[in-house]
């Protein structure tokens, strides 16, 4: 998906919260974006693979996984030009512009060869994204449709905060409300759903007494 067809209203949306946001972002999502480093050590990329980020935001997790896994190619797609800004100086600062590509596409409809020159990934994944992306379950059958034969998915997001005190719950969606992030209640049963579709395995776990959910989807050879 070029950016000209870009889903206007939200790619304007992201673009205003983050136009100032995404000076202090990774500042200040380390306190509460739990799980994510977590989710780059399971990614276990194969020798010489590729590997999709969707909504990179900043760059910093696609950064850190070029370095866990310096053979592999990594590629990052985000509706936001002003994340996308930030993310490129981030990548060209450490260096990893060699082995780093970033377009701005929508998540849910994109097309992979136009936007990057390769159409399957060896590993895509997904970190607290899916609670901001409007029709997220579309983002999780585009993931699935664009990994390579034995590739899997991988997603972190906020849970349903299940064994946590009620007041926490209620304060955390407050809060999240004020950045358009809706913790996804479905996120389990759609992507179990899809794996049973695709034919795939299918793991999750949940992290911190349910405040994240990590899941894995790895479709057949």
């Amino acid at each position: 998906m070029s950016t000209t067809e870009l889903p206007a209203d939200h790619a304007e949306l992201m673009d205003g919260v983050y136009r100032w946001q995404r000076h202090i972002y990774d500042l200040t999502r380390k306190y509460y974006l739990l799980g994510r480093d977590r989710l780059i050590d399971g990614l276990d990329v194969p020798q010489g693979g590729t590997v999709l980020e969707l909504g990179c935001g900043t760059g910093r997790n696609i950064a850190l996984a070029a370095r866990r896994y310096p053979d592999a190619r990594f590629f990052g797609l985000d509706i936001s030009a002003e994340m996308l800004e930030t993310a490129s100086a981030a990548i060209a600062r450490e260096g990893l512009a060699a082995k780093v590509s970033l377009a701005r596409g929508d998540a849910t409809d994109f097309d992979a060869r136009a936007l990057f020159g390769i159409a399957q990934f060896d590993r895509v994944f997904v970190s607290y994204s899916l609670s901001m992306i409007p029709s997220w379950e579309k983002t999780v059958s585009a993931a699935l449709a664009a990994l390579a034969p034995g590739g899997s998915l991988h997603v972190v997001d906020f849970g349903q905060q299940e064994g946590l005190p009620r007041w926490f719950r209620s304060l955390l969606r407050g809060w999240l409300r004020k950045f358009h992030v809706a913790p996804r209640a479905s996120l389990r049963d759609v992507l179990e759903s899809e794996s049973q579709r695709t034919g795939a395995t299918f793991r999750f776990r949940t992290l911190y007494r349910g405040y994240a959910w990590l899941a894995i989807v790895k479709i057949a050879h």
